[in-house]
């Protein structure tokens, strides 16, 4: 049961539908974040959504965003699992714990690795941001489906159609 009077919505969607006044800027903010123009693919940027969201421990983020990667992979065909993505998923652990974590010695490790400015700019920008929404929807305690095909059918819809919704 949330901690408040919510529409009765999973995770975020329920927060969104409440309260529209900031859902507008927190879906351009994931627009922004995971669509928008960056070095990283989108399969990327969806798999730093996830991992910060599972280290997090927040259920409902961590499926959406692993179910939405999973989707990307299967329409460009490439895997998020290469040693850039070690390293860059390494920065975004210490991100959401204390950012101030991050040594220069990972970011050379990421930079090594191919990282260049914007990468790292964009990871690090990802993990913190994720660490907010996770503590939104569980902050508030957001319903939480059980049931794997719903964030399977979510998911098709984020992949496809993006985190802005169409005008009504």
């Amino acid at each position: 049961m949330p901690h408040i009077d919510l529409p009765p919505l999973p995770g975020i969607a329920g927060l969104l539908a409440g309260y529209p006044q900031t859902a507008g800027p927190l879906n351009s903010l994931a627009e922004t974040l995971l669509r928008g123009p960056s070095p990283l693919t989108p399969e990327q940027r969806e798999t730093i959504a996830a991992y910060v969201s599972r280290r997090n421990e927040c259920t409902f983020c961590f499926q959406t965003h692993d179910a939405v990667a999973r989707w990307l992979r299967r329409d460009d065909g490439s895997g998020a699992t290469d040693s850039l993505m070690t390293v860059l998923l390494a920065i975004a652990d210490k991100v959401r714990v204390d950012g101030r974590s991050v040594t220069a010695d990972d970011i050379e490790q990421a930079r090594a690795a191919g990282a260049d400015d914007r990468t790292i700019h964009d990871t690090v920008l990802i993990a913190a941001a994720f660490s907010m929404f996770n503590r939104y929807v569980d902050g508030l305690n957001t319903f939480t489906p059980t049931d794997p095909g719903d964030y399977e059918r979510h998911a098709r819809a984020l992949a496809e159609n993006g985190y802005l919704r169409p005008p009504i």
